[in-house]
């Protein structure tokens, strides 16, 4: 592979990647990118052949024992060629000795196996409109940066096995997305976030204490999005978000495996309605 090198991913770079992932039909944020950097600035490797970028992947640490691999992409004309092993190699190296998640599509699952992934659950991304419907009176959303963070940080690590704080901050705070908390006597009973993308803007995460909680989240999300269409990855390991989301008028339309390098983190699946990013977790 004469010429061919890996090295960090630019602030231009990121721009690259989130093209290749739209062309994959992932639907990526349209401001992803500003909060991947400040998740791991050195996550994200860009293989370049003869300088020309041909592949892409994301190996951000957390804290000092998780990972997660995404962006594992390589240029379709350029496939079959070990330029994508390449790159996959280094992303396991820089997350080496730790638990390292990932969000398989279908058709690489088998790969990921082959590398000692397995499957904990599937997402299952759900699009549409929304159903309106009543609310809740005893569930009130309130803009989440209203909160202290330090609330949202603490709630957040309840469905991630790793602190992500100043992803986080980035992630819930970046213009032109809406971030809703959802409050009951005083506590924090749901979290979720909508970004514009593409084609249909994405919610996630979407937490909830029930399906009560998760529906009052969505439908409100929807409001702040183009249409009122909205796409959310649904975890099978927690039923209700599917029953949920299909309740609402959302259909199925993309599918993944969550997959980890050991055991799954104990994390509360049953509040887990919507992951908050195939490629960062």
């Amino acid at each position: 592979m004469t010429g061919f090198e890996i090295g960090g991913a630019s602030a231009a770079d990121m721009e690259l990647l989130r093209g290749w992932a739209e062309a994959e039909g992932w639907n990526p944020g349209d401001s992803d990118r500003f909060a991947f950097a400040v998740a791991d600035p050195q996550g994200f490797l860009l293989g370049r052949l003869d300088g020309d970028p041909v592949a892409c992947v994301s190996a951000v640490r957390y804290g000092t024992s998780y990972g997660f691999i995404g962006f594992y992409i390589v240029r379709p004309d350029l496939r079959g060629r070990g330029y994508g092993l390449r790159v996959w190699n280094a992303a396991t190296e820089r997350l080496a000795g730790r638990l390292t998640g990932l969000d398989g599509v279908v058709e690489q699952q088998a790969n990921y196996r082959k590398s000692g992934f397995r499957s904990a659950w599937t997402n299952i991304r759900f699009e549409g409109v929304p159903h309106a419907g009543g609310e809740d009176g005893a569930v009130r959303t309130v803009d989440a940066a209203s909160l202290p963070f330090d609330r949202l940080a603490a709630y957040d690590r309840r469905f991630f096995p790793a602190p992500r704080d100043a992803f986080l901050s980035a992630w819930t705070a970046l213009p032109g997305r809406t971030a809703l908390a959802a409050v009951r006597d005083g506590r924090i009973e749901g979290l979720g976030v909508v970004r514009p993308c593409g084609a249909a803007s994405r919610i996630g995460p979407l937490y909830a204490a029930t399906p009560e909680v998760a529906a009052a989240l969505v439908r409100g999300l929807a409001g702040y999005a183009p249409g009122g269409e909205v796409a959310v990855d649904a975890p099978d390991v927690n039923p209700a978000a599917a029953t949920l989301l299909a309740g609402l008028g959302l259909s199925p339309s993309f599918e993944t495996a969550r997959m980890y390098t050991g055991p799954a983190p104990e994390v509360d699946t049953a509040g887990l309605y919507g992951v908050t990013s195939l490629e960062l977790g």
